[in-house]
């Protein structure tokens, strides 16, 4: 097995730590944790160690599924690990077919235990063309992989087309994963993929719309058989979800959830104008996105995204994402999620730059 190296994060690595501002963060803001309850008790196993069966219950009941269909994780990334390493190279075949340009985990992970066969959106509108995927899937499919809301477009896919694409995967017995980590971010989220039937898997968790990452809680929500297999996968990675993030989850998912989605919606739309009207000044182009993230285009003058976006980190201490980790290097991606003025500086120091 051989895992490519996660360009995205290593590009972090080498800026984030010394730069100024944070310009390519993929979430909202964080919350500060004194508006909850701290106060876990014990700090010991979440036993049992798939998550607590009664807030298992109360989540399931959103995608019109069981307890036993839910699976608590560390995160959206690992819910996204486990149910690969439940899917590929078992009964239901060795091969992904994943929709990009994605996050890099979920076509790199799969890529690492099986095959997969990558079907690009095209720009600058990046809509899905399902007979493309059907074209790509096969018997020996298990899973086809979509990140709606996607990242790094921030292209929300319509339910027509994405209930299309279930029935793709359904026809061949192969599962629809998708990652849906920036659903509740709209104003009118679709139906999530788990609820469309048996061969509808959904991933997601506290961090990018409700501002949780530190909390590190996900979910897996979906067909029994491939939870339960998840979940011994799981025994050997983090056994149990954190004790301290299901104890905030039950607070986030509960009597704070309608504030928390409220402010985090106003700030994401407030922001999103902000840049729209800083690309306009600029002559600078995306395609209008839903979440916190925009895929823009380079500016003229640059040798593609990595040059322009280590010339922004150099000469103003500001951390754009390059997209050529996502296959398109005539883009960067811009996150608008962090503190308003911590945009405001972001975007007038680029603003510099691009003047210069």
């Amino acid at each position: 097995m051989e895992i490519a190296p996660f360009e995205l994060e290593r590009w972090f690595a080498e800026y984030e730590h010394e730069a100024d501002i944070m310009l390519a963060e993929s979430g909202i803001r964080s919350l500060h944790a004194d508006r909850f309850d701290l106060d876990v008790g014990e700090l010991g196993y979440v036993i049992p160690t798939n998550g607590d069966p009664d807030l298992r219950a109360d989540l399931g009941a959103r995608y019109d599924r069981s307890a036993d269909e839910v699976l608590f994780t560390c995160g959206t990334q690992e819910a996204n690990f486990l149910t690969f390493m439940a899917l590929l190279g078992s009964e239901h075949g060795d091969e992904a077919v994943v929709v990009t340009p994605t996050y890099q985990a979920l076509d790199g992970l799969p890529e690492a235990f099986g095959e997969v066969t990558r079907v690009g959106l095209e720009p600058p509108e990046w809509e899905l063309d399902v007979d493309a995927v059907a074209e790509a899937v096969t018997d020996d499919t298990a899973v086809v992989v979509l990140a709606n809301p996607n990242n790094p477009t921030g292209r929300y896919h319509p339910e027509a087309t994405v209930r299309e694409l279930y029935d793709v995967a359904a026809a061949h017995d192969a599962y629809l994963l998708c990652d849906e980590v920036y659903r509740l971010l709209t104003e009118d989220p679709l139906p999530p993929v788990a609820s469309f039937g048996e061969r509808g898997l959904s991933t997601a968790s506290l961090t990018k719309a409700y501002g949780l990452a530190g909390t590190r809680f996900g979910w897996l929500v979906g067909d029994g058989s491939v939870v339960d297999a998840a979940w011994e996968w799981k025994d050997y990675t983090t056994i149990s979800p954190s004790a301290f993030g299901q104890h905030l989850a039950r607070q986030a998912l509960g009597e704070q959830e309608d504030e928390i989605l409220r402010e985090n919606r106003h700030l994401a739309r407030k922001h999103h104008d902000m840049v729209a009207a800083w690309l306009d000044e600029h002559g600078l182009d995306w395609h209008d996105p839903v979440g916190v993230n925009g895929f823009v285009t380079v500016p003229d003058g640059f040798d593609g995204s990595r040059e322009f976006c280590r010339t922004v980190v150099e000469d103003a201490s500001v951390v754009l994402a390059p997209g050529d980790v996502f296959g398109h290097d005539d883009y960067f991606r811009i996150g608008f999620g962090l503190p308003t003025d911590e945009l405001e500086d972001g975007l007038a120091r680029v603003g510099r730059v691009l003047a210069e």
